[in-house]
């Protein structure tokens, strides 16, 4: 029976670029390897996805399976899963790390059903066990209010990585690395959904999942107008602006501003959470921030126990001081 060996990372490829999600899967990828003392492959699947191979070794892959073909251009579930397992069967990894986005979060579980065996989604942390060689994944659970670590004994252990919370390694542009083409094989027949239009939203200003900074806002900001005050802050952190479900449900902020479980999952430098209560609904999307920052006027508000630093005070007022402050320091 052939043996389970290696780290395999997918990399998603947008736009014609790998984004940051993909660098950061390999960087995890490769450090994995190394403390198994195994090789990482990268997988890129796609339309001219062989120009991105390079790349993908610059950026830690050892060898790179590329499965270029005309029925690939977009992604469709049905032919991107096929593909995958096709891949999977072929290079039997130990490992298939994938980026926690709508198509990683879309292709692992169907993926691991067809392999029998498990995916774990949303991991902030992957490692090794020493003692049996097993991935530790790592995962907030209860809304973000702890952390569990699972691990897997079926293979290949899958499991996708939060944006932001690997470190990508350094590009090396001199590093080389072997490049294999796997014929996609797909029968048209049998891809039974079709892309019919792409509607690209504008999202106005820096992405929430990119963004170091956020300003959110919860219901008690209570109007539109309430939120201008806090793009104006965001604006001067070169931030964005983020909102609990509420605002977005009453039109005072975009639905693609919405931060957490039935939202955006962020994990920026700065939090500043304003009138926010603190539902674990709404932590479960933020709780992985590096510092949280909260204002609001109820003392005993379930922010202050995620937060790092608090003040229990009106927004109305707080805001404003802040904000001139805020200016003066940027000004000298």
């Amino acid at each position: 029976m052939a043996e389970y060996k290696g780290i395999m990372t997918y990399c998603e490829i947008t736009e014609g670029k790998l984004p940051s999600i993909s660098k950061e899967a390999l960087g995890c990828g490769r450090r994995l390897a190394d403390e198994l003392g195994q090789a990482l492959c990268a997988v890129l699947v796609g339309t001219d996805a062989g120009s991105l191979a390079q790349e993908a070794i610059a950026f830690g892959a050892d060898k790179v399976y590329v499965v270029d073909d005309p029925l690939l251009k977009e992604y469709q579930t049905d032919s991107y899963v096929s593909v995958m397992e096709k891949v999977v069967r072929q290079v039997m990894p130990q490992v298939l790390i994938l980026g926690q986005t709508s198509v990683g979060r879309d292709l692992a579980p169907m993926l691991a059903f067809r392999l029998d065996t498990t995916a774990t989604l949303d991991c902030v942390g992957l490692a090794i066990d020493s003692d049996t060689k097993l991935l530790l994944q790592t995962k907030p659970v209860y809304g973000g209010n702890a952390q569990a670590t699972f691990t897997c004994e079926s293979f290949p252990q899958i499991a996708t990585v939060r944006d932001k919370a690997m470190a990508p390694l350094e590009s090396n542009d001199s590093k080389r690395g072997e490049v294999i083409t796997i014929d996609a094989g797909l029968d048209p027949a049998a891809i039974r959904t079709r892309l019919l239009k792409r509607v690209k939203e504008d999202e106005g200003g820096v992405r929430l999942e990119e963004a170091p900074v956020i300003v959110s806002g919860g219901r008690g900001i209570g109007s539109a107008e309430g939120f201008k005050q806090l793009q104006e802050l965001a604006a001067l952190l070169k931030g964005a602006v983020g909102a609990s479900r509420p605002p977005c449900d009453n039109g005072w902020a975009a639905p693609n501003r919405q931060v957490g479980i039935t939202g955006r999952i962020v994990s920026p430098d700065l939090y500043i959470a304003i009138a926010l209560s603190g539902s674990i609904q709404h932590l479960s999307g933020c709780a992985q921030s590096k510092s949280i920052i909260a204002i609001n006027k109820d003392p005993k508000a379930n922010i202050f126990n995620q937060a790092d630093f608090g003040v229990v005070g009106d927004w109305k007022k707080v805001l404003p001081a802040f904000r001139d402050k805020l200016k003066e320091l940027l000004s000298e």
